[in-house]
């Protein structure tokens, strides 16, 4: 599948980018839409950001499941990447810090967020992974690089979750750790394929 993403297609809510203190992108899931993820925006109640749903090409950042070979998700994945690389260099153009900028994802998006923000890791605002880990079929640390300097980190997921096993959400959060982001791990028994609302209290309070 060429799924190849355009940062052209992504939505916006909340305040003003101009009056925004902070921008939180929120990364859908497979098979869902950048729309999908506005609510979760209304849930958070924040007064101060702008929210920033960027949109997959045919609701799919990447066309297998996040375990497999980074190859066979090719040229899906490193085009997600890009999108993720290109809104942000705007955002730094524009004037945010990279402080200012927080990424949160579910499912398919949080594994994006996971291995984007790893593999560029730097101190962020925030780091939001809600059931999901980094991408491959194995965790390859000389992959990720940069330094978190304490940035929040927030890994929520099941221990029975279909499509995200434990032990990846484990593995992504001690490489988290390694790259120097201030973790907060959280399994949570027999919990659906869903986000919870103890996780979006977490990302109130780490926000």
């Amino acid at each position: 599948m060429d799924l190849q993403h355009n940062p052209e297609n992504a939505l916006w809510a909340g305040v003003p980018l101009e009056q925004a203190k902070k921008v939180l992108f929120l990364l859908h899931g497979r098979g869902a839409t950048a729309s999908s993820m506005l609510p979760l925006a209304g849930e958070l109640g924040l007064t101060d950001t702008a929210f920033l749903a960027p949109q997959a090409t045919r609701n799919t950042w990447y066309p297998f499941p996040f375990l497999a070979l980074p190859a066979q998700n090719e040229p899906g994945l490193s085009s997600a990447l890009r999108l993720l690389q290109t809104l942000t260099a705007q955002l730094l153009e524009s004037g945010f810090s990279s402080r200012q900028l927080y990424f949160l994802g579910f499912s398919q998006g949080a594994c994006l967020a996971a291995e984007f923000c790893a593999r560029y890791a730097a101190p962020y605002g925030g780091v939001f992974i809600l059931t999901g880990g980094l991408i491959g079929d194995i965790v390859e640390p000389g992959r990720y690089q940069g330094d978190f300097q304490e940035t929040p980190a927030f890994f929520g997921s099941s221990d029975v979750d279909p499509h995200v096993p434990e032990s990846r959400v484990l593995e992504s959060a001690e490489i988290y750790r390694q790259l120097g982001a201030s973790v907060t791990l959280k399994i949570y028994p027999n919990m659906p394929h869903t986000v919870v609302t103890d996780e979006v209290e977490w990302v109130k309070r780490l926000m």
